[in-house]
């Protein structure tokens, strides 16, 4: 039985401009998906264990015309009756509602949030704070991805040895699905001159594809770009999205290879050779940041926790066409840390703020682009500039001394 929004709230007054630099911290979030249901969009929410879902506490739902909107379109709270919580093995718990597709044109940015405080200046807490663009293509989307239990996997990537399913409303559809043949290029650094940056291909070669029956579960055991067009019977349209499927324990690091590629960005193409041909790789990986933390084995190892804490948490936070890690958000939160600031402006750009980065201790701003394409739907492209030289040279130096080593942030909570 579909769910309906109470009647709407009035209108607030012009809220502080939302700080969306919590929706990047490495700690559990609020993970999102949706799916088209007849006249409803049903909205999948998986909740952090350690998020108060107390008797008494409410959804608070507001769609904003555009981000930086002084005036949401209308607000909503949704008491904790309508939730359907389900708990899930983990300790986290998954909600379910549904909205009146009328009252979400596209376009329109969507803000979850579980309970009613108010984080000061517009702190957007992940744990509880989730946003959406509502584009054409997910509100029409009438499928999700989910595991052997039936559960929405409420993430764009799997894993090559993982098994998971396409769960669509109403009749069970069938699905085709198609491997490309694609490299994973690492992000450029911030200087690069754009006009030297190769295009990507204009056409993806299909390395293999197959048409599955309805209801078929899928593992892709060969790691790569895949999608998923699903669609077709009962005149159902055919709808397409995107899946990277990634080895071992993605988005953790556990192999020699996986740790070594991350540290293009602060190595030379000859010690990453020397990392990659050594007898023992994962031995020479650690010997690396010993040398950096010039034999200080505590150092040492607190630098590693820290480099490939952030190249996880990238890997999660930014996959798309490719490993998080590897994209231009992935470059920047891998090297810098997480943004201390975050603005999303109405066109679709999204600012990083760096109040200390610059080589004499300044500001320092970094833009992002919307770029979208069919495989990679979110995906944002970094405005490069020439000026930003000095200070990425400074940063990976900061790395690579122990004494000016980066400053840790705060511990990450257990996922």
């Amino acid at each position: 039985m579909l769910l309906l929004l109470l009647p709407l709230l009035a209108l607030l007054p012009a809220a502080p401009r939302p700080d969306f630099a919590g929706l990047y911290r490495d700690q559990p979030r609020l993970r999102l998906d949706t799916r088209r249901e007849a006249d409803s969009l049903r909205l999948y929410l998986q909740v952090p264990a350690d998020t108060r879902l107390t008797p008494g506490r409410s959804l608070l739902l507001t769609a904003w015309p555009a981000y930086e909107a002084k005036q949401p379109q209308w607000q909503d709270s949704l008491p904790r009756r309508r939730w359907h919580p389900r708990p899930l093995p983990g300790g986290e718990t998954l909600l379910s509602f549904c909205l009146p597709i009328t009252k979400l044109p596209a376009g329109t940015v969507l803000q979850i949030q579980i309970g009613n405080e108010v984080a000061p200046g517009g702190y957007q807490p992940a744990e509880r704070t989730a946003w959406l663009t509502l584009t054409p293509e997910r509100l029409a989307r009438p499928f999700v991805l989910t595991d052997t239990l039936g559960l929405p996997l409420l993430r764009s990537y799997v894993r090559t040895t993982e098994v998971f399913g396409v769960e669509s409303f109403g009749l069970m559809q069938p699905v085709r699905w198609t491997r490309y043949d694609l490299k994973p290029a690492p992000a450029l650094p911030p200087m690069t001159d754009p006009r030297t940056v190769p295009a990507g291909p204009r056409v993806l070669p299909i390395l293999d594809s197959a048409t599955a029956q309805p209801g078929q579960l899928f593992r892709f055991g060969q790691p790569g770009l895949y999608a998923l067009r699903v669609g077709g019977a009962g005149g159902v349209p055919r709808r397409t999205v995107a899946v990277l499927a990634a080895e071992n324990e993605y988005p953790a690091l556990v192999t020699a290879p996986e740790l070594i590629e991350p540290l293009r960005f602060l190595t030379t193409s000859k010690e990453r050779q020397a990392l990659s041909s050594a007898a023992e790789p994962k031995r020479a990986v650690d010997q690396f940041w010993l040398d950096i933390a010039k034999g200080n084995k505590t150092l040492g190892k607190e630098l590693i926790r820290r480099y490939y804490g952030r190249v996880t948490a990238a890997n999660d936070l930014f996959a798309a066409h490719k490993p998080g890690s590897l994209t231009d958000m992935g470059l920047l939160y891998t090297v810098l840390g997480p943004p201390p600031s975050v603005r999303r402006l109405a066109n679709g750009e999204e600012r990083w703020f760096y109040p200390e980065a610059s080589r004499d201790g300044g500001p320092v701003t970094f833009t992002f682009r919307p770029k979208p394409s069919t495989f990679a739907p979110d995906y944002h492209e970094l405005v490069r500039r020439p000026e930003y030289e000095l200070l990425w040279y400074a940063a990976v130096e900061q790395w690579r001394t122990p004494s000016t080593a980066p400053n840790a942030p705060a511990a990450p909570r257990n996922r």
